[in-house]
């Protein structure tokens, strides 16, 4: 048994990466949360919605409004309501966004690599179910598959 429990560890390396991407987020001039909201939206290839930012991330709507609002005002989104249902508003992303995607997508990489450095394939696919698992018991139902 590990001398930490499983929330510490989970949590710590949570901080970690978290903290990686604050970093990188600097560089390119954007706020930690602004950085890992545009990363978010850059990496999807379907529509992003605001309740996809609060999802992803567990943040209150009053949260991800404020933080949409300043990455509106830095110029990096636009958002658009759809035809079908005005309420609902389309996030997207502009010039000024695109020109850091170069950038982000190296960033996310080497995070990646640098993570999954000197382990298998094996060890990977029983870590992803491992932690779908608690997510799973922490949700109380099975996460569905977004393959």
């Amino acid at each position: 048994m590990p001398n930490q429990s499983v929330a510490h560890s989970v949590s710590r390396l949570a901080n970690e990466i978290r903290h990686r991407l604050d970093a990188c987020s600097a560089h390119s001039g954007l706020s930690g949360a602004q950085g890992r909201a545009l990363h978010f939206i850059l990496a999807q290839e379907e529509p992003v919605y605001q309740r996809d930012i609060e999802e992803e991330f567990g943040l209150r709507p009053s949260t991800v409004t404020e933080l949409l609002k300043k990455m509106e005002q830095n110029g990096l989104i636009y958002r658009k309501a759809e035809a079908s249902d005005s309420r609902l508003k389309r996030i997207g992303v502009t010039e000024a966004a695109l020109a850091h995607q170069r950038q982000v997508v190296a960033d996310l990489k080497e995070l990646e690599d640098e993570l999954t450095r000197g382990i298998s394939p094996g060890q990977l696919m029983v870590f992803s179910e491992v932690i779908e698992k608690m997510s799973e018991n922490l949700s109380g139902q099975p996460r569905q598959d977004m393959d």
